[in-house]
């Protein structure tokens, strides 16, 4: 799977380089692509963003300089997400379903987002991982890249993803290991009796 992330905040995803997804995109499982939006300012001082019409706190992101950034891409199978909170809330449906696309392209927004017009021109779905607030788009995009490498072939053994919490709709049980016997706490008896 091919995940492009446009962000003005690239630095903020050097530990997707790190332990499981480090490794299968060291395997070629996961192919991650960060583009710094910023690249694609034509202003002196790479300015991305500018006061919204109509007032208001806070700055939004530019269209035009959003709109490049994703035409430097090669989206021909691709589906945009938008982190955003007007999303749909991310669950593990979602993520078993993101997970089979080829390609997916995360948009994280900043500030006070990002022009709406760009939004309907090239976003597909708008996803949200809380009823929260954030300060970007960054977070989110993290969050969704690791649930949804868990499910693309060769990331996990299968067992790791079949027997886990909301696989069935539910929590996954406590987990033990050794010692037996940790700060006088046993392992419950039933899990002794069971071969590992």
């Amino acid at each position: 799977m091919k995940i492009d992330i446009l962000t003005l905040f690239p630095e903020m995803f050097e530990p997707l380089q790190k332990s499981i997804i480090g490794r299968a995109c060291k395997k070629g499982l996961i192919e991650l692509n960060i583009i710094n939006i910023r690249d694609f300012s034509t202003d002196k001082h790479q300015k991305v963003d500018d006061t919204p019409y109509g007032g208001g706190a806070g700055m939004v992101m530019k269209p035009d300089v959003v709109y490049k950034a994703f035409k430097s891409l090669n989206t021909k199978n691709a589906k945009t997400i938008y982190l955003s909170p007007q999303g749909n809330i991310l669950n593990q449906k979602k993520v078993k379903e993101l997970s089979s696309e080829e390609n997916i392209i995360l948009l994280c927004g900043h500030y006070e987002g990002i022009d709406q017009r760009v939004i309907d021109e090239i976003v597909d779905e708008e996803i949200s991982i809380g009823d929260y607030v954030l300060t970007g788009g960054e977070l989110p995009a993290m969050v969704l890249v690791d649930s949804v490498s868990r499910y693309i072939s060769g990331v996990l053994s299968e067992k790791s993803t079949i027997e886990e919490s909301f696989a069935n709709g539910l929590l996954e049980y406590p987990q033990y290991t050794r010692p037996e016997i940790f700060l006088n706490k046993k392992v419950p008896e039933v899990l002794l009796s069971r071969k590992s």
